[in-house]
């Protein structure tokens, strides 16, 4: 392989591997949020509902 094919390879590599580090911050950052807002909905949510069950038969 000569030098050409080398560098034209490696600069490839590093720019797949750049977009792949790119998508994979964006799905952490998705993923805090979507945490973030979990929690939030449960922090709102009614504690008292849920806690008994009425059975009649």
């Amino acid at each position: 392989m000569d030098i050409a094919a080398a560098s034209i390879s490696m600069s490839q590599n590093s720019l797949i591997l750049a977009k792949n580090i790119r998508v994979l911050s964006l799905a952490k950052e998705q993923a805090t949020l979507q945490g973030q807002n979990l929690v939030q909905m449960l922090q709102g949510a009614q504690p008292h509902l849920g806690q008994s069950i009425d059975i009649r038969v």
